[in-house]
């Protein structure tokens, strides 16, 4: 990935399936996943492992157990689309994961990702505490998810 252009994708190509989002942040990683036809994007969980390379490592054995054909990195930006300082951690985070795995990884902007997923979950009875924060996580990478799976739709039909 060029650091220069941090939504280059990486260079393999995908394969019809699965795709993984991982909402990247130093505490949690959510994780949300596509439908094999690409369609619709669920939360799938998240993880909280302090220990990173244990938690990478999880995120690599579920691209074989869950059939993943690419996934998609957060990265967050400001609403001015200028870096922050977690910008560049979460594209060392997809470097790392693109190098260890034989699936596409592309970066994607994350930007009120979170903030509409805690505004679905609410108007869905949720009640927000600061104990269930993970919950945030991976419904805020399914929205991740939803805005790109539709997006390359509307792509794919535009052609």
């Amino acid at each position: 990935m060029d650091p220069d252009d941090p939504a280059a994708p990486s260079e393999r190509v995908a394969m019809p399936g699965r795709v993984l989002a991982v909402d990247w942040g130093e505490a949690r990683i959510g994780l949300a996943l596509s439908d094999p036809t690409r369609t619709l994007a669920t939360p799938y969980m998240t993880l909280a492992e302090k220990d990173k390379g244990l938690q990478i490592k999880r995120v690599v054995a579920l691209v074989d157990l869950l059939e993943i054909a690419e996934i998609i990195v957060g990265m967050p930006l400001h609403m001015d689309g200028a870096a922050t300082t977690t910008t560049r951690p979460a594209m060392k985070y997809a470097e790392k994961l693109a190098g260890l795995v034989s699936v596409p990884v592309t970066l994607v902007d994350e930007r009120m990702t979170s903030i509409t997923a805690e505004a679905r979950l609410s108007e869905a009875g949720w009640k927000s505490s600061r104990a269930d924060k993970s919950r945030i996580d991976s419904a805020a990478a399914a929205v991740m998810l939803q805005n790109w799976l539709d997006t390359r739709a509307i792509q794919r039909s535009e052609s």
